[in-house]
């Protein structure tokens, strides 16, 4: 029901970012060797998490508000 409810869609974006992010500061290798593909969604999570961090850190401030 995210699909539909556009809270809950930009909601489940950034905790997938916040995630991906978090998981490839832990595991590098585990996102590094899996860029293409279905898992290559979480590698490119992690990219936008990385290079737009300030960003992503206000989103989660607004979305906690």
């Amino acid at each position: 029901t995210a699909l539909f409810n556009f809270q809950s869609l930009l909601l489940v974006i950034i905790l997938l970012v916040c995630t991906s992010t978090h998981v490839h500061q832990i595991f590098p290798a585990i996102l590094d060797r899996n860029k293409d593909g279905l898992m290559g969604i979480f590698w490119k999570c992690a990219r936008i998490g990385e290079r737009l961090s300030p960003y992503v850190s206000i989103c989660c401030v607004l979305m906690a508000v």
